[in-house]
């Protein structure tokens, strides 16, 4: 069996140029990422199924061997329905994403890079980890009266709690 280097070298630059796609953050290059990708996987059962052979149908006399293998055709038409149905995916969400804001980049979120700021708590930190870090502390008073969640029935629902001050 030989490969074809051309579609080996083909398919080595579908997946790096798809790969570099989906790292953007604007949501059209992440779908031609991705349509790259699924061409590249496509291109990659292509070369893997071997050689061409002769049409699977039975003929009487003709050695198992020479026969072409159905399976990498049924992989590569499948790929290409599942690509098909993530483009189209993905188009909706372009679209509702450039009618509700004028732009298709993705946005950061406040809540995310404040979550990304805090310590990682794997297993391996967990040695690390100061012990006056991992108690919970109460706000004080002053400052939860002020909030939007404060007033008498968030007052009320904080001194319910065991371990506070009665």
């Amino acid at each position: 069996m030989t490969v074809d280097i051309t579609l080996i070298v083909l398919m080595a630059v579908f997946f790096a140029a798809g790969i570099y796609l989906l790292l953007e953050r604007s949501l059209t290059r992440v779908l031609l990422g991705l349509i790259l990708l699924g061409n590249g996987a496509n291109i990659l059962l292509l070369a893997m199924s071997g050689g061409g052979g002769k049409s699977p149908l039975y003929v009487a006399g003709t050695p198992p061997e020479d026969y072409t293998d159905s399976l990498p055709q049924a992989l590569i038409l499948t790929a290409i329905v599942i690509t098909f149905a993530v483009t189209a995916f993905l188009l909706g969400i372009i679209y509702r994403s450039w009618v509700l804001g004028r732009e298709d980049d993705v946005q950061d979120d406040p809540e995310d890079r404040r979550v990304a700021d805090q310590p990682s708590y794997d297993y391996e930190d967990d040695a690390d980890i100061a012990a006056d870090t991992t108690e919970f502390s109460e706000p004080d008073d002053d400052a939860s009266a002020t909030s939007d969640a404060g007033g008498p029935a968030a007052a009320g629902a904080r001194a319910d709690r065991p371990g506070d001050a009665r």
